[in-house]
């Protein structure tokens, strides 16, 4: 038996954040339709605060199923090393026998997660954006950026985060990428939400950043940084007072996300939220609907995501004959 072996330059040079979005987009739409086979999330915590996410799924149709591991490991920043780390397992759907190995380093978690975000600004953002505001200044709010040009033209941007010198950096950087776009740093949280008809939140806060007060009529806001029972981005009052409330996937956001937080506080009940993202993908519900709808989206992960765009890669590495092949 053979196996298939990326590395994360090779990776890179195989899928970007079109690929991607494509990719996760027919993910969604057959997840709405019963499509898909999708196991839980085991998440483990280990000590000095290291945290790793294990997610899969088999899109039916598809020759491959996927595992993926991703983790995030502060302590790897003192060391040199990037703080997360990654790979995909890809099986043959068939036989089960392994296929592929992709030594992504979490670049493919990066991309799907950008993916979706993009997917909800699409399908709940007013179609002008003047304004977008970001949360957080990391290598997520680099990828959500990325992939949100790719569905909606803002006339500017502003970002915040709690370390003032990352900010600057974050602006710079996205400053000398996008020639044409005015990247700005907010002196807080309410600075980059005021005015913004678009909010993504990329941080790991265990704090709600995200006031209702603060919310004005036809705000999209993307909250993606919720991936753990215990992290909070937006106050359960914000998604009481929305008018549509997405889920990617209702049963995980219930465990984990800005969902899980607002049920339990009382805000919200599951019957509250409008939907999941894939049945506004599969047009089998609508999507923003006035000019004025208030529309938050709680992205969690979903192991869809990983499949799509895992079974891309695999499928182009085969035609194109890339990486190493290992005789096992």
């Amino acid at each position: 038996m053979q196996v298939r072996i990326l590395v994360e330059s090779e990776i890179r040079d195989v899928i970007g954040p079109p690929e991607a979005l494509r990719s996760v987009r027919a993910a969604f739409v057959k997840l709405a339709r019963g499509e898909a086979s999708l196991p839980g999330v085991i998440g483990l915590h280990l000590p000095g605060g290291g945290e790793v996410h294990v997610k899969g799924a088999h899109l039916h149709g598809s020759p491959f199923f996927c595992i993926k591991q991703a983790g995030g490991f502060p302590a790897s920043v003192a060391l040199g090393l990037p703080p997360n780390s990654g790979m995909v397992q890809v099986f043959d759907a068939e036989t089960g026998r392994v296929r592929g190995l992709l030594f992504d380093n979490g670049y493919l978690t990066d991309l799907r997660t950008a993916a979706a975000g993009a997917l909800a600004a699409d399908v709940l953002a007013r179609p002008g954006v003047v304004q977008a505001g970001i949360l957080g200044c990391g290598v997520q709010a680099r990828y959500q950026l990325d992939a949100l040009l790719g569905v909606r033209q803002p006339g500017r941007i502003l970002v915040w985060g709690r370390n003032e010198e990352k900010a600057r950096a974050f602006a710079q950087e996205m400053r000398s990428r996008y020639n044409w776009l005015p990247v700005e740093v907010a002196g807080s949280a309410y600075q980059a939400i005021e005015g913004s008809e678009v909010l993504i939140t990329t941080t790991a806060s265990r704090d709600p950043l995200v006031r209702e007060d603060w919310v004005f009529r036809g705000t999209h806001i993307t909250a993606m940084g919720s991936d753990d029972p215990d992290k909070c981005e937006v106050m359960g009052q914000v998604l009481a007072k929305a008018d549509k409330v997405v889920a990617d996937r209702l049963e995980q956001c219930l465990a984990l996300g800005e969902i899980h937080h607002a049920v339990a506080g009382g805000f919200i009940t599951a019957g509250d939220v409008y939907g999941e993202l894939g049945e506004i993908l599969a047009g089998m519900k609508p999507g923003r609907e006035s000019e004025d709808e208030i529309t938050v989206a709680d992205l969690t992960g979903v192991g869809i995501q990983d499949a799509a765009v895992a079974d891309y890669v695999m499928e182009e590495a085969e035609r194109r004959n890339l990486g190493q092949l290992l005789s096992i």
